[in-house]
């Protein structure tokens, strides 16, 4: 039905029997146009108002609430919108299509609602002011947001937003309908940049940098995988409906939020331009005295415009960045080097690169984590020791941080700065050399991946030059999953063991491993049991019931850290224990983090620098980097040179090989 006559049009007698407005004889013929129903007619300004507004509130302070009660009796002002005062931010008669409009309006709301304000003036009025004032910090908070929980302090959200400012001073100049439209544009576009935002807070707690809104859209369906694989399907699609429901109510909320303090300043243009006026002398003046609260924030914010124009940058430098790095990688030191003239001085050698998830700076020098860390590599470098092995050990900056760990071992491998996924998808996608592909080149090595975190068709197999690749599928595994990791590292090397190194060989062997018993969330955690009872994996069973739940660990920050450090503990001691056990007077292990373990586990401003060692029993082997100043020992010394990991590849090159041309 439609109920679009104004209060303005109303004979008096009509206002004794509100029941008649809300019938279907109600006229549906009143012009859209009609200048008592504009926003820019101070009538229909005034007399639309609610009595949320300043105007009935006068008029309550000074003629009672009986007049008050009286004022809410017009039946063309309640007909105006059937959102009562306080019932949202949409203020009534301010929607660009009017609420009597609706053709499946039903009578009893606005009577109902209009009673209820006639049996609860004060009531009505504060609940209206409380859920303004409500949506004016909600804008606020949303412009001062940070995108890292460490920066969050309360005084941050006292400073002045030159964005409300100015959006206020337009929307006040604005008439009714460009006025709506333009509220509804900027609370979405609020919302979106809020949405960026919670996901700048969420990568810097993971990943320890921003989101990049052009590259790292593919990262959540690996996070989708993580959620299913640590938490189950049903977690994983619970996870999901979370996600999505939180990105609608963002929007939905702060559009609504802006409505109505757009609206509210339409009804009252006076004082909301004094308030702006105000607002923006203070913003100006504060700016030009370079004024600041304790904490060093300056008053005049301007966040989200700076936000913005970061976002706008990192967009530009994504795009540029492709390019270049496309040049880059056509360019490599080693890549028309004779297979006869690389690695030439480890031939006859077993080598082993293995990496070790997660396991960075922080497990040897983080109080709370050290000391049973460091108490493994001691007993495991004594172990060694016994074996007659030695090792030598360093730092290598990562080109990542808490997680995509392919972009560490690519960086490793290909000597290449691979710290985004387009940069991975590019240099995968063409021939450049890695470490392993030397091996290959040379025709004196059997070069085979062992890759239990791989759980479908991996095709970088070939661009990293593996003869053989083992994924998680072909690896004989029987047992449980331990959270996100697929096996247990000492199964994982138990399954080598079987498939490869245990088998004659006519050449030597070269393998990558992947170790992924340290990977987050760490729990439940597989314990060390003899070589001899390792079998299919169905031992485990038992082990991975009696462990610990990840929700248990993951969210509480003491819990974690003693985690992940029993996590490394036990990775280390898994391939230490495999070499004193299996290895040969011709093995040479090379052994690395990818990266440092989140935020939660490191800390906000860790670094990003990882352990790495090489174990051989053939002295000579060591005798070759004895220059790089490296640590004896497989614990790296807090002042043990620390080298960018893209430049490993080069060095290992030149030391056991040619030289690099120019």
């Amino acid at each position: 039905m439609s109920r679009t006559t104004s209060s303005r049009e109303l004979p008096d007698t009509d206002r004794t029997t509100p029941e008649e407005d809300v019938t279907p004889e109600a006229s549906p013929t009143a012009a859209p146009d009609d200048p008592a129903l504009s926003e820019e007619s101070p009538a229909a300004e005034e007399g639309t108002a609610s009595e949320t507004g300043p105007a009935v509130e006068e008029s309550a302070a000074a003629e009672g609430a009986e007049e008050d009660a009286s004022a809410s009796d017009d039946p063309a002002e309640a007909s105006d919108s059937p959102t009562e005062a306080g019932d949202g931010p949409t203020e009534a008669g301010d929607s660009p299509t009017e609420a009597s409009d609706s053709p499946t309006e039903t009578p009893d709301k606005p009577v109902a609602a209009r009673k209820w304000r006639e049996k609860h003036p004060v009531a009505a009025r504060n609940v209206g002011w409380t859920i303004t004032a409500l949506s004016l910090a909600l804008v606020c908070f949303a412009l001062l947001m940070p995108t890292s929980l460490d920066k969050f302090r309360p005084g941050l959200f006292v400073r002045i937003p030159v964005e409300a400012v100015l959006g206020a001073a337009v929307l006040i100049v604005l008439p009714r309908r460009p006025r709506l439209v333009m509220a509804v544009l900027a609370g979405l576009g609020l919302g979106l940049l809020t949405v960026l935002n919670l996901l700048d807070i969420g990568f810097n707690m993971f990943l320890g940098r921003g989101f990049n809104v052009v590259l790292d859209w593919v990262l959540f369906d690996d996070a989708q995988a993580y959620i299913k694989d640590s938490m189950g399907s049903g977690g994983a699609i619970g996870a999901l409906i979370g996600v999505v429901a939180l990105v609608l109510i963002v929007l939905v909320v702060l559009t609504l939020a802006v409505l109505r303090v757009s609206n509210v300043m339409a009804r009252n243009r006076d004082a909301a331009s004094r308030a702006t006026l105000v607002a923006g002398t203070a913003w100006v003046t504060c700016a030009a005295l370079g004024l600041q609260l304790g904490t060093g924030s300056p008053i005049a914010a301007r966040s989200t415009a700076a936000l913005v124009e970061d976002r706008v940058h990192r967009v530009r430098a994504t795009l540029k960045d492709e390019a270049e790095f496309a040049k880059e990688a056509k360019k490599d030191a080693f890549g028309s080097t004779p297979g006869s003239q690389l690695l030439t001085d480890l031939r006859g050698k077993d080598v082993m690169i293995a990496f070790i998830e997660s396991y960075g700076r922080s497990a040897v020098e983080d109080p709370d984590i050290a000391p049973g860390v460091d108490a493994t590599l001691a007993a495991q470098n004594e172990a060694l020791t016994k074996a007659g092995f030695s090792a030598k050990s360093g730092w290598l900056t990562s080109a990542t941080y808490g997680g995509s760990s392919w972009l560490g071992h690519s960086t490793f491998l290909s000597g290449l700065w691979i710290n985004n996924q387009n940069r991975y998808r590019t240099v995968t996608a063409g021939e450049h050399l890695t470490l392993t592909g030397a091996f290959q080149r040379t025709g004196a090595w059997r070069t085979v991946g062992v890759m239990p975190g791989v759980q479908k068709n991996w095709p970088e197999g070939k661009f990293y030059g593996l003869d053989e690749v083992y994924d998680s599928r072909e690896l004989g595994y029987e047992g449980p999953k331990f959270s996100w990791s697929t096996m247990p590292d000492q199964y994982t090397l138990s399954a080598f063991e079987r498939l490869e190194h245990g088998k004659k060989q006519d050449k030597p062997l070269m393998s990558e491993i992947i170790l992924t018993s340290s990977h987050q969330p760490w729990a439940p955690l597989p314990k060390t049991i003899p070589w001899d009872q390792v079998g299919d994996g169905s031992v485990y069973e038992g082990i991975q019931k009696a462990g610990k739940d990840p929700g248990d660990v993951f969210y509480d920050s003491g819990k974690v850290k003693k985690a992940y450090g029993e996590s490394i503990e036990y990775s280390v001691n898994s391939l230490i224990d495999y070499v004193v056990k299996y290895g040969s007077k011709d093995t040479v292990l090379v052994f690395l983090g990818d990266h440092q373990p989140m935020a939660r586990v490191s800390g906000n401003n860790a670094s990003r620098d990882v352990p790495v060692s090489i174990v051989a029993h053939d002295k000579s082997v060591l005798d070759k980097i004895e220059d790089w100043g490296w640590t004896d020992g497989i614990k790296p010394d807090k002042k043990a040179p620390v080298w960018r990991m893209d430049s490993f590849r080069d060095r290992f090159l030149t030391a056991y090989g040619s030289t690099p041309k120019p």
